[in-house]
Formats: structure tokens, C-alpha cells, sequence
């Protein structure tokens, strides 16, 4: 891969990841309440998912996807009711303020974790975009593990820092939320974002 097309990827890439979406509300939720150092649980969790896809789309799983009804809709759907699910669980979630040390003993970097995975790997239009979006950087000249592993460590290395800035400037406004009032405001604007996510997700087409 030569260094003008990866730099190419790398710039859409960028743009792709700072787009919001489901791993962006997922991100900031962990940083505000948190902070941005067990926000990370989730984060490398949306980058397993992300590198599962990732795999998928390598050994060719990706074009079978797009050509099946059955099995992009199967996928799509499971994506939609678990973000719903998610957006439902925060709209209802009681508010309270607990201590910090309440707040750490509640967290569990494992439950972040394969939240997070799930989320990215149920993401179908992460599927969509992939597929169309690893060929347009393959040579067929060169060998395609080393130009698929160039393309999975640039995704995720964005992803990463771009994810890392969005729950960090979540964190910083943790101090910010100090009523019940401020706590249900946050919850459910978090709803809302992962409803909206999963209304957007429901639209995805086979490319």
C-alpha cells in the first residue's frame, strides 16, 4: 500500500469515526460517569467488535452478508432491539447520586466490555461501510494480509484516539452533574441518542 492511499484511508477514517453514532454515546456515557480511565473497558470492547467486522469482511463473510436478505436483516435487527433495549434501560434508569466509591464498586469493566463489542460487532451499517470501503484501498499486487493488517491497525488506532476524546471530554464534565435532576437529564439524553442510533440502523440497505 503506498503511503498517498493510506493516507487517503487514513483521513476517511477519520471522518468516519468522529461521525456520531452508537460507539460515540457509548464512549461519552462511560467518561461522565466514570471518567476516562475505566471508560477504556468499553472502548477496546468497541474495538473487538470493530475488528471482528473487520475479519468478517477479510475472509469474505462481509459479500455473503450483503447478498443474503435473510441474513443482513437477521443482523440488522438484533442490532436495533439491543440498542433499543440499551435506550429504553437508560430512560427509566432511576437517578441517584451515588459516592464515588459507590460509583467504582458498581463498575464493572467486563459488563462495559462486552456491551461495548456487542454494540459495534451488531452494527450492521459498520458491515455496510467496511465492505465498500476496504476494496477501494487493496492493490491486487501486493499481499493482502499485510494490506489488511495496515487497514484493521489504522481503523482501530482512529477509532481508539477519537473514542479516547470523546469520553475524556465527557469526564470532564462529571463535576458538573451533582443533582438527581441533572443525572435523569443525562440518562435520557443518552436514551434518546442510542434510540436514535438504533432508528438509524434500522435504515441500512444493502449496498
Amino acid at each position: 500500500m503506498s503511503f498517498d492511499i493510506w493516507l487517503t484511508m487514513l483521513l476517511a477514517s477519520i471522518l468516519i469515526s468522529v461521525s456520531p453514532g452508537a460507539g460515540a454515546v457509548v464512549s461519552m456515557n462511560y467518561g461522565l460517569k466514570y471518567g476516562l480511565k475505566r471508560s477504556y473497558a468499553a472502548i477496546f470492547g468497541l474495538q473487538t467488535g470493530l475488528f471482528l467486522q473487520t475479519f468478517v469482511v477479510v475472509i469474505g463473510l462481509g459479500s455473503i452478508i450483503m447478498q443474503s436478505v435473510l441474513l443482513f436483516s437477521i443482523i440488522k435487527w438484533i442490532g436495533v432491539i439491543y440498542l433499543v433495549g440499551l435506550g429504553i434501560v437508560k430512560f427509566i434508569e432511576k437517578p441517584s447520586l451515588p459516592s464515588d466509591t459507590q460509583r467504582i464498586k458498581a463498575f464493572s469493566a467486563k459488563k462495559a466490555y462486552i456491551q461495548a463489542t456487542l454494540i459495534n460487532l451488531t452494527n450492521i451499517k459498520a458491515t455496510v461501510f467496511l465492505v465498500a470501503f476496504i476494496p477501494q484501498f487493496l492493490s491486487p499486487e501486493r499481499p493482502l494480509l499485510i494490506q489488511f493488517a495496515i487497514i484493521c491497525a489504522t481503523l482501530i488506532s482512529v477509532d481508539v484516539i477519537v473514542m479516547t476524546g470523546y469520553s475524556s471530554l465527557a469526564s470532564k464534565l462529571k463535576g458538573v452533574i451533582k443533582s438527581v435532576r441533572a443525572i435523569r437529564i443525562q440518562n435520557r439524553i443518552t436514551g434518546a441518542f442510542l434510540l436514535l442510533a438504533a432508528l438509524f440502523l434500522s435504515g441500512a440497505k444493502r449496498a
